[in-house]
């Protein structure tokens, strides 16, 4: 049978813990238990696992310290953290993210809902070490078979974008699409194909730290609030985070950390300027906001490629790079370029 994945569930209340367990093993992972942080670390540091479930209110160490420990630790660093805690405050649920984890479930929790959570960070985990030993045999045997790992390569990069569409069904096809203006843009620029082939990656994952949103804010109908719209904003620099240990040919996570920034410095996370922001963030930043504009959103009916383009034309050279929102509006006005399905 398939190794599913090894899990570490957290909780001071045995009955709590004993149903985590329970749900866990049905679904055929390998589970080990803790009933405190002291004995959650100890069993991770004797054994990582993939992935953890921890909750926060313990007495002694609560969630919050094993996760900083756990972060600290270089044999643990990188396992995922899912807090599973009756927790509701968003500014705990920022703490918690703060800390390095990546996703939240409340208690009382939906047996579904947590499943298809735990799925997909496993998923996410296994996608984002398989990248990383891709890139490794590509830099190896690139001399020979440049074009199968090419092909392999672009192959896990959108499955690793396809497992956060999974949490946003409301914006499933947004990467793909976004990419395929970017690349559009990118060679009415006259780019060369290396480096339009490094704009295609980064738009198809310029998105990837949504994985660490909570999927109510992602798909909440009406407007955000001021803490809701502070973690969406996270997402450039936990996309970032996320990719930052891959060495790709092509500066994938820095696109993906600055797709957000602005030619007047009005941007984040890091209110990057004009020739401070790499061109091909530039692009991918202009084709991200045509087609978010020109599609559906839970909170509102799609605008349309024409309010799109008087958006770019509107903030072309003090919000968007002047040659890049120029080079957009041709594919439109003059090039008919229309998004595929």
């Amino acid at each position: 049978m398939m190794d599913k994945g090894k899990i570490l569930a957290v909780d001071d209340t045995p009955a709590s813990l004993r149903l985590l367990t329970e749900i866990l093993k049905e679904e055929g992972y390998e589970v080990r238990s803790a009933i405190s942080g002291e004995l959650a670390l100890r069993a991770a540091a004797h054994n990582p696992p993939d992935l953890v479930l921890l909750d926060i209110r313990m007495p002694g160490m609560d969630g919050y310290e094993v996760c900083r420990r756990l972060k600290a630790d270089l044999a643990t660093r990188d396992v995922p953290v899912i807090f599973v805690s009756a927790v509701t405050e968003t500014d705990e649920k920022v703490q918690g993210f703060g800390l390095g984890a990546v996703d939240f479930v409340s208690k009382p929790y939906q047996h579904e809902e947590l499943m298809a959570r735990v799925r997909t960070h496993l998923e996410l985990n296994r996608l984002r070490h398989h990248l990383e030993d891709l890139v490794m045999e590509r830099t190896a045997e690139l001399r020979e078979s440049r074009n199968k790992l090419k092909t392999s390569l672009l192959d896990s990069i959108t499955a690793l974008a396809a497992t956060v569409e999974l949490r946003d069904p409301y914006t499933a096809g947004h990467q793909r699409r976004v990419a395929q203006l970017a690349i559009a843009i990118a060679r009415e620029l006259q780019l060369p194909e290396e480096q339009v082939e490094g704009v295609h990656l980064a738009g198809v994952v310029h998105d990837v730290g949504k994985i660490r949103v909570p999927a109510e804010i992602l798909s909440k109908p009406g407007r955000l609030n001021e803490t809701e719209f502070a973690i969406i904003k996270e997402h450039s620099q936990d996309g970032y985070e996320i990719l930052k240990s891959i060495d790709f040919p092509w500066p994938i996570s820095k696109i993906v950390q600055q797709h957000h920034e602005r030619q007047d410095g009005s941007g984040y996370p890091l209110a990057l300027k004009g020739e401070q922001i790499l061109l091909e963030a530039r692009i991918v930043a202009v084709a991200d906001v045509v087609e978010a504009m020109a599609s559906h959103r839970p909170y509102r009916a799609a605008l349309g490629v024409d309010a799109a383009l008087r958006e770019i034309e509107r903030g072309r050279g003090t919000v968007y790079d002047p040659a890049v929102a120029e080079a957009c509006v041709r594919l439109f006005t003059e090039q008919r370029f229309a998004f595929l399905a």
